[in-house]
């Protein structure tokens, strides 16, 4: 597989298929990242389509200080939250189980990597993402699926580095809780509720 350094030498001299080669291979994350942002599949759509169109448009300018994914999925943070800013001019939707400050628990980095790799319902999770208050959620997933270290989503949110951490470990310890109630209200009777457990065996 050609790298992304070779792929971004070749794009920033005007090969437009080593550009395409580019966003293929990243959209997915790049949707990933808008969906968990904005919580809602037709504007995270319009965000990772305006993410494209800037990362084309400012490829010439990209510096190479970063890994091309980290900056890409800062552009993709920004697309999206500018996405929830024109959201936030229309009618919020209403969360059917928020999850308040009193049920966080701080979670390390280990811990929580444990607990994301636990979560076996991606269904699931993408629903319960949606119970997570936004200041949560938005910093979890720059966290988990941006995959940022805690300095660049402080300057990303523009943010205290210590209130980026502590919500990081409020938005793990709410989407933990709100992944076991939506577990647990989709579990047949006499089934243990809430199992994040992996089969013992291969499928």
């Amino acid at each position: 597989m050609i790298a992304d350094g070779d792929l971004v030498t070749r794009a920033q001299a005007g090969d437009r298929g080593a550009m395409d080669d580019l966003l293929r291979r990243h959209y997915d994350r790049i949707y990933a990242v808008c969906r968990r942002i904005t919580g809602h599949e037709a504007d995270a759509a319009d965000a990772a389509q305006n993410a494209l169109i800037a990362i084309v448009r400012s490829l010439a300018g990209f510096d190479r200080r970063a890994a091309f994914s980290t900056w890409a999925y800062r552009i993709a943070t920004n697309a999206s939250l500018d996405e929830l800013r024109r959201r936030h001019r229309r009618p919020a939707p209403v969360l059917d189980a928020p999850v308040g400050d009193d049920t966080a628990i701080e979670l390390t980095d280990d811990q929580a990597a444990d607990v994301f790799d636990r979560f076996v319902d991606r269904t699931v999770l993408e629903a319960a993402l949606t119970d997570v208050p936004e200041d949560y959620r938005i910093p979890v997933v720059l966290r988990e699926v941006g995959d940022l270290d805690y300095q660049d989503i402080a300057d990303q949110l523009q943010l205290p580095l210590g209130t980026v951490k502590s919500r990081i470990a409020r938005g793990r310890s709410a989407l933990a809780a709100a992944y076991q109630r939506r577990m647990s209200a989709t579990q047949p009777s006499g089934n243990q509720p809430g199992s994040t457990e992996r089969p013992s065996s291969a499928p």
